[in-house]
């Protein structure tokens, strides 16, 4: 939870409206090769899997977006977390505990059985049950049939070569549930 007693955050699900805050709040974390940047188009392409974090900023301020994440569905059991982004002044508050928390509740909802991430936060992620894998956890037919996305994401799950020089340092986890 938010350690500070005035921040009143909603998780919630993305609008096209949030699309630009999203690019902004992912920005830093794909210079610093983290992340890996969109182009303005995938975000509003990819919106309906993202949900966001809002820090209410009193009445006459309004609200302001302070983290993002997304839900990509992969296979009938099989989803993964991608673009997880909190606000630099917001972090170590809890807020990206609640943006996971909210797509692994999403996740269960649409009846996935397996959340995969690619990351450097390992002890992030292990606080949510996510384990480090090695190979694909996917039967031959499965792994088959996914090797015809040309998502990135996917190629990642199957840790492919040809993903390989923009994942280097990143950890494969899974966490079932």
């Amino acid at each position: 939870m938010p350690t500070d007693p005035h921040d009143v955050l909603t998780v919630r699900p993305a609008l096209p409206a949030d699309v630009r805050r999203i690019g902004s709040l992912v920005t830093p974390y794909a210079a610093d090769r983290i992340l890996l940047a969109r182009e303005r188009v995938g975000y509003y392409e990819a919106v309906q899997e993202f949900v966001v974090a809002e820090r209410a900023a009193g009445a006459v301020a309004g609200s302001e977006v302070v983290a993002c994440g997304a839900l990509h569905v992969m296979w009938e059991d099989l989803a993964e977390v991608r673009t997880l982004a909190v606000d630099p002044s917001c972090r170590r508050r809890g807020v990206g505990h609640l943006v996971l928390d909210a797509l692994l509740e999403r996740a269960r909802a649409l009846g996935i059985a397996h959340v995969f991430c690619l990351t450097f936060e390992v002890d992030f992620f292990a606080a949510h049950g996510f384990r480090e894998i090695e190979g694909t956890p996917v039967s031959a037919d499965v792994y088959a049939e996914l090797l015809r996305s040309r998502d990135d994401g996917v190629a990642e799950f199957l840790d492919l070569a040809r993903v390989k020089p923009n994942t280097l340092g990143n950890t494969r986890m899974l966490v079932d549930l």
